[in-house]
């Protein structure tokens, strides 16, 4: 006679509901910088570098990355890798402040692309300080397409969004 399976527990991750999808759009609008996972090409080892972040003018998250940064080589290498945004704030306990847990797949946007010259113009107006090195050769623009996302809005608050909760 076999043991009885214990009984399934519930997840604890909840569908999107539109204010789940509104504050990881607002997270993901507001956010200027973010912590990339990555896969690294010579030792199959993680990585993890803070990165500069934005949207692309259709609302999808961007990067813009040095060819000296160690991320570079391995997202071309190995582009699935995993972005976090959301910093906690002055006060209270970090772990209760909203956070959002994206699977994405890179993609660099190469120079020749139609959409560069748009993508270029609208980093600037979020990021001006990149102005100095944004036409620097060793940089490219890296969308980092979703796969999946992870909300944590807070205390027992999770839930799974898809990449089209997502879109603006």
């Amino acid at each position: 006679m076999s043991d009885p399976k214990p009984p399934a527990k519930p997840d604890p991750v909840q569908p999107a509901d539109a204010e789940a999808r509104a504050l990881a759009r607002d997270l993901l609008t507001r956010s200027r910088h973010g912590a990339l996972a990555w896969t690294d090409p010579e030792t199959g080892t993680p990585g993890i570098s803070r990165i500069a972040f934005g949207l692309c003018p259709a609302g999808g998250p961007l990067t813009l990355i040095s060819g000296l940064a160690p991320h570079r080589a391995a997202l071309a290498a190995h582009p699935d890798a995993a972005l976090m945004l959301g910093e906690p704030e002055a006060k209270g306990d970090p772990l209760t402040h909203p956070r959002l847990m994206l699977r994405v797949q890179a993609e660099e946007v190469p120079r020749d692309a139609p959409d560069h010259g748009a993508i270029r113009e609208h980093w600037l107006e979020t990021h001006p300080k990149s102005k100095i090195y944004i036409d620097f050769p060793d940089f490219a623009f890296v969308r980092l397409r979703p796969r999946s996302a992870l909300l944590n809005g807070g205390f027992a608050r999770a839930f799974r969004l898809t990449p089209e909760d997502l879109l603006p």
